[in-house]
């Protein structure tokens, strides 16, 4: 009787807070819905204003028009948050916009990769043709946030700031030595040497070829980096190297001497000089909107009948429908068949960023853009990453535009069976037995290695899918099917590297490839029209409400340890055989 009370009342514990969770998504979900509701009012601009761009959170493709997207639950309130489109389509607004004088840059950090920053820089270098001001002042500068200031006429700094100026690095966690305190043995079956996704769970170090690769492409990202840097501040490349071998960022003082800003002022005396710029009294305060909040003056509907599609495939690449950020066959597939087959859409842009998935899933998208070659130009935008099942989706496009810091390639395949035999048997004391009608029924069972006819097996079937891909790569791309094993291998490159052997034909920015794809159709005047279409923002916060708070409560607890939890959980439960880059490309 003591066990069926205690039995119960653990039960009306957990109905208890399970409630009080529910009460407060419901709080959050509603404060969201209304902050949403009310943020879709249209914010007055006045004349001889400033633009603020800030970006201090996480950068996505597309602006995600859920309201829980922006939910803040400790405060209940929502924070605005724009995606990547909405942020080049609104600097591009505000180059034009006559009520805009000039942009302010308060960029410490910021929430995305590289070709995503060469998006926005790219941007802001256009905005600058207007001859307006550009403007970046901070309380410190990391390496992503310098990229972006270093755009700006004057950058500023805190007398008491730094400018985190140290290099580029990228880690890899390794997890074979916990696997083996669990008694967990990964067995992998893989084509590719560079193919290193398999490595954290059978190896406790980078292998010498991985660690070529790493050393390849993040030698290949710092140098575009420094470039461009030494283009924007006239500093030469040998001496951004000694600036940040010696760090003398960290102190301001000598970030100023090293020419990394050009001053050394306080917030206050920032709004001065804002002030005089735009010729207002220093009693008066500055006008200014947030790129946020910022819309843009509307434009004359264009009469043209013919349109341009811009389908974004952004996530890991799934079979299915999936959600808005993964790449669901069936959904991809179905959007660029509509293109395809709608009369008014002339071109389509592929805007890809994946570092790849499921191989069978990748195949099933590669077949619609080949046949969408076939009947109008497709044109292929790589964003930060286009790598794997992320480059087969791309490689029958007619040409392929990617930015120097893109990450691409990593053509090679593989899986992961774990056997999970001496865990359940010695960690938890639980045993197997079976019966079966025939010798292969059991195949890919997790409670027993594999033997060694089921691994030659599963070899074979990897080895095929590997030739299937680079025989694709080799059709699509106009060269053997054994140049294309030379450089793949799962081998990684830069967009700058993949340019040089024919993986990439250009660089360049989305706004490139739209043009690319209105020149090949001969277009003149055309609208954009985007695809996939998104999920209905009350649709999707109350389908993944749940998945939100268990997040938010996840990224709460393990802080920056939140990423390797994401990306292992993702790898173990991926199935069937996989095109995936080498398992994750952390770059700091």
């Amino acid at each position: 009787m003591k066990q069926f009370f205690k039995f119960v009342f653990a039960s009306m514990l957990g109905v208890f807070f399970s409630a009080i969770i529910l009460f407060f998504i419901a709080i959050a979900v509603i404060a969201a819905a209304v902050s949403a509701a009310s943020s879709d009012k249209a914010i007055e601009i006045s004349d001889n204003s400033v633009l603020r761009i800030g970006l201090n959170y996480t950068i996505k493709e597309r602006t995600d028009k859920s309201p829980f997207n922006t939910a803040n639950f400790p405060s209940i309130s929502s924070e605005k948050q724009i995606g990547l489109d909405e942020i080049l389509l609104r600097i591009n607004a505000a180059k034009k916009d006559d009520r805009i004088k000039g942009i302010v840059l308060d960029i410490d950090g910021i929430g995305a990769n590289f070709a995503t920053l060469q998006e926005i820089r790219d941007a802001l270098l256009e905005f600058k043709q207007s001859k307006k001001f550009i403007l970046a002042y901070s309380e410190g500068y990391s390496m992503k946030g310098y990229y972006i200031a270093s755009t700006a006429d004057k950058i500023y700094l805190n007398p008491e700031g730094s400018v985190d100026f140290r290099g580029l690095s990228a880690q890899l966690p390794f997890f074979k030595g916990t696997l083996e305190k669990l008694g967990i043995e990964a067995q992998v079956v893989k084509v590719g040497t560079y193919k290193s996704a398999v490595e954290p769970f059978i190896l406790d170090e980078m292998s010498p070829a991985n660690r070529e690769q790493v050393s390849s492409y993040l030698n290949s990202l710092y140098d575009h980096y420094l470039n461009n840097v030494s283009k924007s501040r006239s500093i030469t490349v040998d001496s951004l190297r000694k600036i940040a071998d010696e760090y003398v960022g960290r102190d301001a003082e000598k970030a100023m001497s090293a020419k990394l800003v050009d001053g050394l002022k306080y917030k206050n005396e920032v709004i001065d000089e804002l002030k005089t710029k735009l010729g207002i009294d220093k009693k008066r305060k500055i006008k200014s909107v947030s790129i946020e909040d910022y819309s843009a003056p509307k434009e004359e509907e264009k009469s043209s009948q013919n349109r341009l599609a811009i389908i974004y495939a952004v996530g890991d690449i799934v079979s299915g429908e999936a959600s808005d950020e993964q790449i669901g066959s069936e959904r991809i597939s179905r959007s660029i068949r509509t293109a395809r087959e709608d009369d008014k859409i002339k071109a389509v842009v592929l805007r890809i960023n994946s570092p790849g998935g499921s191989s069978l899933a990748s195949d099933v998208i590669w077949k619609e853009v080949e046949l969408t070659k076939k009947v109008k130009p497709i044109i292929v935008s790589m964003g930060d990453v286009a790598a794997s099942g992320g480059y087969y989706i791309a490689c029958a496009a007619d040409s392929i535009f990617a930015q120097p810091n893109t990450i691409t390639g990593s053509i090679g395949v593989f899986g992961i069976i774990p056997n999970l035999q001496h865990f359940f048997n010695s960690k938890l004391g639980v045993t197997f037995d079976e019966v079966k009608t025939a010798k292969y029924a059991d195949l890919m069972s997790v409670n027993r290695p594999l033997t060694a006819d089921e691994r030659d097996l599963i070899q074979q079937q990897v080895n095929k899918t590997y030739d299937t891909f680079t025989k694709k790569v080799s059709n699509g791309r106009k060269i053997s099917q054994n140049q294309v094993d030379s450089i793949g291998q799962g081998r990684v490159w830069t967009g700058a590297q993949a340019v040089k052997i024919g993986l990439v034909d250009r660089l360049g920015n989305i706004n490139d490839a739209i043009a690319a794809a209105a020149r090949k159709a001969k277009l003149k005047d055309y609208k954009l029209v985007s695809y996939p279409a998104m999920k209905d923002p009350i649709e999707a916060l109350l389908g993944s409400s749940s998945d939100k708070l268990k997040t938010w409560m996840m990224k709460k607890e393990m802080g920056e340890g939140y990423i390797f939890y994401q990306e292992a959980k993702q790898v173990l439960q991926q199935s069937g055989i996989q095109a995936r880059l080498p398992y994750m490309i952390n770059v700091y």
